[in-house]
């Protein structure tokens, strides 16, 4: 997965154009881009596209929906409206720790039953560090068999610090929210799951998305989240692993194996160790190559 485009849960027409999007996955929205009073209208529409989407002879991107997070109450109608349409998994935004995942797993896999879901089937990815709290529990998550990948926000955590930007002028963030980028990239890496880089909001600037994308992947964020259909290409082109990166990877697992999997290895005078050997694993995992 490289690419999660957010959908209004209450648009049809944008929920229909997100299909054609080429998103390997849609985050059908019942929280921020619904107004209070829309939410039940919006579990009604998102079930519905959910529906049609599945049983589309073509078949549909993988399907997430961004429930409201615990605190407002909404979360379990959320679930109970949502989980009948079996969508592949659930966005938990707001999430203050590991334990939060916990409960969420719990409640989905009562859902499950209900619903003729296989247990465990509907996978989790929670947004880690939209308040100050969450962003200092980023190391309570641990490997768990729903989570997808974990992410993060900017825009709620400016709210919750009293940030006026995030950004400098150049388009960088700022420290707080650069700390909050990198401890996303490090809770992933020991809960055994991928990091999913957040929003670019200014999507008429082409330029520093692609910027802004190919740094995602240069630090370990191997998906990004989008807001516009016209993200997503470009999203899937920088996070798909090139040619030449595939080739390079497969060299370094082949001297390894050729070796008989040493410590270290020399390669065209450089001399590659096993760091270098688990980063070209990763790498070809995610191009769907066996080394």
């Amino acid at each position: 997965m490289r690419s999660m485009l957010f959908v209004p849960g209450n648009s049809t027409r944008k929920l229909e154009k997100g299909l054609n999007s080429g998103a390997d996955a849609l985050i059908v929205d019942l929280e921020d881009s619904v107004a209070l009073a829309d939410k039940p209208s919006a579990r009604e529409t998102a079930v519905e596209f959910i529906r049609a989407a599945k049983s589309a002879a073509n078949g549909a991107p993988t399907i997430y929906v961004r429930v409201n997070d615990f605190t407002t109450g909404m979360t379990h109608d959320d679930l109970a409206a949502v989980m009948v349409a079996k969508p592949d998994g659930i966005m938990l935004p707001k999430c203050t720790g590991g334990p939060d995942v916990t409960s969420l797993s719990a409640m989905l896999r009562v859902f499950e039953a209900e619903n003729g879901i296989a247990d465990g089937a509907t996978r989790i990815v929670p947004l880690i560090t939209e308040t100050g709290a969450s962003v200092l529990a980023a190391g309570t998550y641990r490997p768990e068999p729903r989570l997808a990948g974990l992410t993060w926000g900017a825009e709620d955590l400016s709210a919750s610090v009293g940030a006026r930007t995030a950004r400098h002028a150049d388009g960088s963030y700022t420290d707080v929210f650069r700390l909050a980028r990198a401890l996303t990239v490090l809770a992933a890496s020991a809960a055994e799951t991928v990091a999913i880089d957040t929003v670019f909001p200014n999507f008429r600037n082409t330029e520093g998305f692609r910027r802004e994308c190919e740094a995602a992947e240069r630090d370990g964020f191997t998906a990004k989240m989008a807001i516009h259909p016209d993200q997503v290409a470009v999203i899937n082109e920088v996070f798909t692993p090139s040619a030449e990166a595939v080739a390079r990877s497969k060299a370094v697992v082949e001297a390894f194996r050729a070796a008989g999997n040493p410590g270290v290895v020399a390669i065209d005078g450089k001399m590659y160790d096993r760091p270098h050997l688990r980063l070209a694993e990763r790498l070809l995992a995610r191009a769907g190559v066996q080394g």
